[in-house]
């Protein structure tokens, strides 16, 4: 039986098992760094993306909502926090998390825990500086400054994990993850409340701090004027945005 759990994805995260499939370019990306690992902790599992077919995989998921969402063929999975694992030291060959440390406090108790119970650690997050960037926070400022406090640095995973590389994940045009990012060159997605619902930046935010922004974005796409200012990205594949796969490797100590 799922226990009674504070998450905040009881809260935001209905629709997550539609609208966000995992990309196979991404997936891609996440596989390649977890290498020749044969078991699998996914720290912060949502619905289950991104978890490798081949590896014995067990989920992490606090949100009673994403663990109904997740299929029903998926690994087995462990309702519990990031920051308090119920597993032995290093019972796992890697200890995976998919855009989710953002959402743990303190985030440093979770980095020790996935230290502890996995000698490989594979992170995918954002870096603030690069995404800062991006030409929705234009339109959406209170966003950007959402996003920064929620950031975690990468010079902060180095701290708590020692060495690690840094591998840039860059986003496809037409990635089927609905993450924040991945309509960059589809600015009509953010005008759709239920794409919008399953980004857990726009759903922590009061609608009045971005609703004005997306009315000029709407306005500026009638008239012709994002497509005239950003013309240069409907020519790119892909967009480095920010995103990021940190690996930290004990084992090659």
């Amino acid at each position: 039986m799922l226990e009674a759990m504070s998450s905040l994805y009881d809260t935001i995260g209905l629709g997550y098992s539609t609208g966000r499939q995992p990309d196979p370019r991404v997936a891609a990306a996440i596989l390649g760094a977890i290498g020749d690992a044969r078991s699998i902790v996914n720290v912060g599992a949502g619905s289950g993306s991104y978890e490798p077919e081949n590896k014995r995989v067990v989920s992490v998921e606090p949100s009673v909502t994403m663990i109904r969402q997740r299929p029903k063929q998926s690994p087995l999975t462990v309702q519990a926090k990031a920051e308090h694992l119920p597993f032995p030291d290093d019972a796992f060959d890697c200890a995976l998390a998919v855009l989710t440390i953002h959402h743990w406090s303190p985030v440093r108790e979770g980095l020790s825990e996935m230290r502890r119970v996995a000698r490989k650690i594979v992170i995918l997050l954002w870096d603030q500086e690069v995404w800062d960037l991006f030409w929705l926070f234009d339109y959406c400022p209170d966003l950007r400054r959402h996003d920064r406090q929620r950031a975690v640095a990468i010079s902060t995973i180095a701290e708590a994990l020692g060495s690690c590389r840094v591998i840039a994940v860059p986003v496809p045009h037409d990635c089927l993850d609905g993450f924040h990012g991945a309509f960059w060159r589809r600015p009509a997605a953010y005008l759709d409340p239920e794409v919008r619902s399953r980004m857990s930046g726009f759903a922590q935010m009061p609608r009045h701090s971005y609703e004005p922004g997306l009315a000029r974005l709407a306005s500026d796409l009638a008239d012709g004027t994002w497509q005239r200012k950003h013309a240069v990205l409907m020519e790119r594949e892909t967009l480095d945005l920010g995103y990021r796969l940190v690996i930290a490797d004990r084992s090659q100590d």
